[in-house]
């Protein structure tokens, strides 16, 4: 998602033992590279991001999350699963449209 959006900003401290999790939009895909291919391994974010509700949040657009998140296989192999807290910290845009989404 980081790769395709420039406002995106990743959180990239260092992962704790909470499983990230997705929503029903984001089901399936990797976190890092959007790929629906070959699930691996789970994805771990810090503990600054599980404190809370944060933690049954999205990693990748904040809705409520309903399925953990895993890296793909690629991602595994070249080694971006270890660059640290995959979560997004600023939404920009994608949050602005969650927003009037919900307002309908």
């Amino acid at each position: 998602m980081s790769r395709h959006q420039a406002d995106l900003v990743l959180c990239l401290k260092q992962p704790g033992t909470t499983v990230g999790s997705l929503c029903e939009k984001c089901d399936g895909r990797c976190p890092v590279c959007d790929s629906y291919v070959r699930p691996t391994e789970q994805v771990r974010i810090c503990d600054e991001c599980a404190f809370g509700q944060d933690k049954h949040r999205c990693v990748i657009c904040g809705g409520k999350g309903v399925s953990p998140a895993y890296y793909c296989f690629e991602c595994v192999r070249t080694e971006k699963n270890r660059d640290g807290c995959p979560r997004i910290t600023t939404l920009g845009s994608t949050r602005m449209d969650h927003y009037y989404e919900k307002r309908k």
